[in-house]
């Protein structure tokens, strides 16, 4: 592997495409703000569903996304169409545009939603899974995991400001099945991204001993469970993403505790991840200056009380307005745990710990907003309160993690060779 970055002209090439792949990616996610914003109307307002059951509508979903270290296995194992992550994008892509479509002419009903979301995380999983793995590969191969996580926390919040600014209007003037409409074409968009070869990006990725995997599915297995470099990768994304105070709880507070429009809910989302990006932006010249290893620290430090000002809020308009500052606590944390992720893949296996980490995340979210409802329900004046409170423990949480992480993964600036560490070592781990 080489020892230094890539000259500036292939870099800008290999951004750029992992830019736009990024955008049609998160455009055409069952997760996104869009799809789910939607769904959570339909099921409060037209099928009467309680705060415990939009949650648990949310949570029965995301099963496949619970599942999805298997997608990227399979991502890591197989060469569809013999184009490896071209392949699935011509695949899967057109697939979840299907299902789509089919929500979007079905009748509304609990059961219809319900299957439809299953059927579009299932297939959008193996989309998702190529591009994961492949960024992280590229990461890798080419030493610039911290600016293609940039990259990646940057573009991905377009989907979500666009889905949450227009969520409320959407809801206001159009039907349902138009959002899911717009989906389908973003699925289109993906796998037309699959005829896109820039060699900046593909060249000899795959040749490289960074893609190299084993041949025994077995021997897969048993070398990423003995990568202790995955461990604290997963524990941090999966703590960072377990916050009790938002989604479902933030929601129902704001709307019926506050007497907010629903439209105010989108609004705080849109603000609150616009606010990440300045600090994204910084963590992209930081990393190229000051070891991953710094920017885990003091990213979490300055995280953990980020979602305190929620418990302040009295109004709806006070809650967008406090969105701007507690995202701009959150980017260098959300961005450095991520470049964490992509630095611990064991070679060959870029996709299955990516995918296990995206698992873990959403799971972390479903079951936050899970427990974050039954702590608002628990107690109609103080429960949204204690649900801050509860966030702010968990982010707490990730502090004596970041000693887990071992040497040599998080030691150097991007652009700097990472020393091979963490592979079952008996020094692993920080001293």
């Amino acid at each position: 592997m080489s020892t230094e970055s890539p000259p500036t002209s292939r870099a800008g090439r290999t951004l750029a495409y992992f830019g736009w792949l990024t955008l049609f990616v998160y455009l055409a996610s069952p997760t996104g703000y869009l799809v789910d914003i939607q769904t959570s109307y339909l099921l409060k307002d037209q099928l009467h569903a309680s705060a415990t059951q939009v949650s648990i509508f949310r949570v029965l979903t995301a099963v496949p996304v619970y599942l999805a270290f298997l997608f990227g296995m399979v991502r890591d194992r197989w060469n569809p169409l013999g184009l490896r992550d071209r392949g699935f994008f011509l695949i899967f892509a057109p697939l979840t545009a299907a299902v789509f479509l089919w929500m979007a002419l079905a009748r509304t009903s609990y059961a219809a939603l319900l299957v439809g979301m299953l059927l579009a995380m299932v297939a959008s999983r193996f989309a998702m899974a190529a591009y994961q793995g492949l960024m992280a590969l590229i990461g890798q191969e080419q030493l610039m995991s911290g600016r293609l996580s940039v990259v990646w926390n940057v573009v991905s919040s377009i989907p979500v400001m666009a889905g949450a600014f227009a969520s409320g209007y959407v809801s206001d003037h159009f039907s349902p099945r138009v959002a899911f409409g717009l989906v389908a074409v973003a699925c289109l968009l993906v796998a037309a991204q699959g005829l896109w070869k820039p060699a900046a990006v593909f060249g000899r990725a795959y040749q490289e001993p960074k893609a190299q995997a084993t041949t025994s599915l077995r021997e897969s297995v048993r070398r990423l469970l003995r990568h202790r470099a995955i461990y604290p990768a997963v524990l941090v994304n999966l703590l960072w993403s377990f916050a009790p105070g938002s989604n479902t709880a933030l929601q129902f507070y704001l709307a019926d505790h506050l007497h907010a429009s629903e439209a105010v809910y989108s609004y705080y989302n849109g603000v609150f991840v616009a606010a990440f990006v300045p600090t994204f932006l910084l963590y992209g010249w930081m990393c190229k200056h000051v070891s991953l290893d710094k920017l885990l620290w003091w990213g979490t430090l300055v995280a953990i009380p980020q979602m305190i000002p929620l418990a302040f809020i009295h109004s709806g308009t006070l809650a967008v307005v406090l969105a701007a500052p507690i995202g701009l606590l959150g980017g260098v944390a959300t961005a450095a745990y991520y470049d964490l992720a992509m630095r611990s893949c064991p070679p060959g296996l870029q996709g299955t710990l990516m995918m296990l980490v995206d698992a873990g995340m959403v799971l972390a979210m479903r079951g936050g907003d899970l427990l974050g409802s039954a702590i608002y329900n628990s107690s109609p004046a103080h429960g949204f309160t204690w649900c801050v409170v509860a966030t702010t423990a968990v982010y707490a949480l990730i502090l004596p993690i970041l000693w887990l992480v071992p040497k040599g993964v998080a030691d150097t600036a991007d652009g700097q060779a990472v020393l091979p560490a963490g592979e079952g070592s008996p020094d692993g781990a920080r001293a």
